[in-house]
């Protein structure tokens, strides 16, 4: 196992401890052991992810391993800078949990080649770039509307303690529609660019993701339509996003599960 993915997953099995020990303490988690573990395991986990995916000079190891460990690492890294400003307390246990998990369970798994030029197909690299980010970002809109279901489930039954290390309802709402319509946006410039760079979107290897993947745009723009026009929020806003969301990782994941471990 790798050096990098001890330190990772350690760091982020105590930052992890450190929230979940002070969840409900009226002042909260220890801020600094949880940031200060939290930067550790993002700078070991980026260091891991450097050396998994650049195995030459001139090419990228794209597997389905390397390609959710990367995935990890941007919703940690995200999760955490927003942590050094607002409270994600809920937010957090469940990105590291599944970061640290997940490097152990990579471990296990068997390594798979998936190699993409870095220089010849730019545009390629661009359009997966892009996408994995508004995945990233859509997921922690989702992990954000978990969130204002469960700070309103408690407020409605008025379980004060259990919210009063929490942020207020309202801002919650504010920020989860603010990253719904970022994500949202940056999975419609990659569609755009895929639409624009690429040949074969439409190909039978491919149709399926570009299907789903429009699919789940459709239903992001609906959400974000329907709260702004409609005033959608709560539990239609949670079941929307998870449908979109689930139909998002179909497309970007389910393919690759069945061609690099069910057919190789």
């Amino acid at each position: 196992m790798n050096v990098y993915s001890i330190i990772a997953f350690i760091a982020y099995l105590i930052a992890t401890f450190a929230v979940l020990s002070r969840l409900f303490h009226p002042q909260g988690p220890n801020q600094i052991i949880t940031m200060l573990f939290g930067c550790i395991a993002v700078i070991s986990h980026s260091l891991l992810v450097n050396h998994l995916l650049f195995i030459q000079s001139d090419e990228i190891n794209f597997n389905l391993i390397n390609v959710v460990s990367l995935v990890a690492l941007l919703i940690s890294l995200i999760v955490t800078t927003m942590a050094l400003k607002f409270k994600t307390n809920l937010l957090l246990p469940v990105v590291y949990g599944f970061s640290g998990l997940w490097l152990i369970a990579a471990h296990f798994i068997p390594p798979t080649i998936h190699l993409l030029p870095a220089h010849e197909k730019i545009m390629l690299i661009a359009h997966i770039v892009i996408a994995l980010i508004a995945y990233c970002i859509l997921i922690i809109a989702t992990l954000y509307a978990f969130q204002v279901s469960y700070i309103s489930h408690k407020l409605k039954s008025k379980n004060l303690i259990a919210v009063s290390h929490l942020p207020p309802l309202m801002q919650v709402q504010h920020q989860l529609f603010l990253i719904l319509a970022i994500g949202t946006l940056a999975l419609f410039a990659s569609q755009v660019t895929g639409f624009i760079f690429l040949d074969n979107l439409f190909s039978k290897e491919n149709a399926h993701k570009t299907v789903l993947s429009i699919a789940a745009l459709i239903v992001y723009c609906t959400i974000l339509w329907g709260h702004y026009k409609k005033g959608w929020r709560g539990h239609k806003v949670l079941i929307l996003t998870i449908i979109a969301s689930f139909l998002l990782t179909l497309a970007y994941f389910g393919s690759r599960f069945v061609k690099e471990f069910l057919l190789s």
